[in-house]
């Protein structure tokens, strides 16, 4: 079995460039999202515990670079406090803030890609077709995230905002059969389901740009 990373160097040196940075990229601005909010909503634990920065080698973890390089994708994390928050349902906001900046981030390369295959067609090669690669792998990822994120299966943050919002929920998965059936879950989706949420991510990524390139004159 070829190394993902061999793989796509020599299928498309320029995608996997892209892949890399938008991984490590978005990643980083999502656990920044969180961090931001948490701050906003009181928890100034972000900002004693040296998280606040752009630097990814402070929000990936060494087992999760180790996962990047064998699978190529990884995750991060932002140390909060709750107990410093001011409102009932700021763990929610906390929560949805890392898949938000996903959103945002979606959104300004699907019109990034909008704009640029209409309007850079007099740019040669290779710059043209490498630009909409950089933008296409963005959209395409960030919407990937969101939507794993958003599912309600922990230590995902759709079930910390579900788990803000309901109780029941929240004690749900706090019991230690909870925490098993949800790890279960968990890597089922991860290692099984992914492949769905990829077709689903793709479908969005290009609706959104077909959308966006039916509203150009």
């Amino acid at each position: 079995m070829n190394w993902w990373v061999s793989a796509a160097y020599q299928n498309d040196p320029v995608l996997l460039g892209s892949w890399i940075i938008w991984v490590v990229g978005a990643i980083t601005l999502h656990e920044l999202g969180h961090g931001w909010m948490a701050i906003r909503c009181g928890d100034d634990y972000p900002i004693h515990s040296g998280h606040m920065t752009l630097n990814p080698l402070v929000h990936i973890p060494p087992m999760a670079w180790l996962m990047f390089a064998l699978f190529g994708i990884t995750w991060g994390q932002m140390p909060v406090n709750p107990s410093n928050f001011n409102g009932r349902y700021d763990d929610a906001k906390v929560a949805f803030a890392g898949p938000l900046v996903n959103i945002l981030l979606f959104l300004l390369c699907a019109a990034g890609h909008v704009l640029w295959v209409r309007y850079a067609t007099g740019v040669g090669d290779p710059v043209y077709p490498n630009v909409e690669t950089f933008l296409f792998v963005g959209a395409m990822l960030n919407c990937v995230l969101v939507i794993f994120n958003l599912l309600p299966i922990p230590p995902l943050d759709g079930a910390r905002i579900l788990s803000n919002f309901s109780s029941g929920f929240a004690r749900l998965w706090q019991s230690e059969q909870g925490a098993v059936f949800g790890l279960m879950i968990f890597a089922a989706i991860f290692f099984v389901g992914a492949s769905k949420i990829w077709s689903v991510a793709r479908e969005i990524t290009w609706t959104m740009l077909r959308f966006g390139e039916s509203l150009l004159p």
